[in-house]
């Protein structure tokens, strides 16, 4: 029986982060545990299949072993051992999931530091900031250690107190069925330390909240969806834990003159009725600049002329694109007396069907159609 892709099993990208591959191994784990399901052989299967990617994936070397060679590059018989590449990982992620199911999370040392969250923050910019680049600043929420209690969160002239029921240890054993498991103790959760008399600036966290501002440089090339992140300038961690990332996102505001396709830039440019027939210069607009076409005689609405190199030089992209000016040609309104007798008596004189050729086609393949 052939073996399902690593990457199907946990369902993610070959692209998928560290964080992602072990996110989706905890989800699957706690909806397959046989723990949660005693009388399912599917779910254990399961549980199994999904454990044994991600002991794989969370290994870098194997992951990139298995990347290039498939299962074949995989020894069957080398699991991560104590101690060796990518055991760390996985058993860390198979603890927070044991800890997940019996209620709390594993007590007792590091297990009780964790790393602040993530942040998001959506910001909007113009297709010409886009492309050439463009740099700002923003407004993020943050948190410093309260001036007051200087980050004890105890009222001034106090300390915190060693929580009696964890011993300061952050965690509590307690029996399930089998089992005999650590967790978070919920009396102090987690910090081994109990606050009588909370500071009142604030409320015993150690902690206010605050804004900060921050610079951001969008690099040249950047399109709608795309993310930039900026290193621990996400929430504090807890109980000493490392800060989260913020994530800046793009959206590319909708342009009044080009629309973007990829590294392309498209515009539809108006032209006379006079100049389609007669042919010549005309200017268009670049994102650098004007540029000029030529016309040539008889340009029909909706022909495109192709701009090399005036598009947009992606992220990724060793070139620039192309714009590509769709010319339409505009029908003149609001004509006097005048101008509809010369347009009459212009209609009489172009009745010679070589000058109409596509109307002569058009008219040709009707007479056929209703023959």
């Amino acid at each position: 029986m052939a073996k399902r892709d690593l990457y199907e099993v946990l369902g993610v990208g070959k692209n998928a982060s560290d964080e992602e591959i072990r996110k989706a191994y905890r989800k699957l784990a706690m909806k397959h545990h046989p723990d949660r399901n005693p009388d399912s052989k599917t779910a254990e299967e399961q549980f199994k299949e999904a454990k044994s990617a991600y002991e794989i994936l969370s290994d870098s070397a194997k992951r990139e072993a298995y990347d290039r060679f498939g299962h074949a590059g995989i020894d069957p018989s080398a699991g991560p051992g104590p101690g060796g590449p990518g055991f760390g990982g996985f058993a860390d992620a198979f603890g927070d999931i044991f800890g997940d199911i019996f209620g709390g999370a594993r007590g007792g040392g590091r297990s009780n530091v964790y790393r602040g969250a993530d942040l998001r923050y959506a910001m909007e910019v113009t297709l010409e900031q886009a492309a050439h680049g463009y740099q700002t600043e923003i407004r993020v929420p943050s948190w410093d250690s309260c001036s007051a209690c200087h980050g004890s969160g105890a009222k001034p002239g106090t300390q915190p107190k060693v929580c009696q029921s964890c011993g300061g240890q952050g965690s509590v054993r307690v029996q399930q069925g089998f089992f005999s498991i650590q967790q978070t103790c919920p009396t102090c959760h987690g910090t081994g330390k109990v606050i009588s008399d909370p500071c009142v600036s604030c409320d015993g966290v150690g902690r206010v909240k605050r804004t900060k501002t921050l610079e951001v440089k969008i690099p040249a090339g950047i399109d709608s969806g795309m993310r930039i992140r900026s290193t621990g300038n996400g929430e504090p961690g807890l109980n000493g834990g490392p800060p989260g990332d913020l994530y800046v996102e793009i959206r590319v505001r909708e342009h009044g003159v080009f629309t973007r396709e990829g590294d392309d830039l498209h515009c539809e440019v108006p032209i006379s009725i006079t100049s389609a027939a007669l042919g010549g210069k005309t200017q268009v607009p670049t994102l650098s600049g004007r540029a000029e076409i030529d016309l040539p005689e008889g340009t029909q609405s909706g022909k495109t002329f192709r701009l090399r190199g005036k598009g947009i030089k992606g992220l990724r992209s060793s070139y620039p694109g192309d714009l590509y000016v769709h010319v339409v040609i505009e029908t003149p309104v609001r004509l006097n007396d005048r101008q509809k007798q010369l347009l009459r008596e212009l209609d009489a004189s172009l009745a010679d069907p070589r000058h109409s050729p596509h109307t002569k086609s058009w008219t040709d393949r009707v007479k056929e159609f209703f023959q």
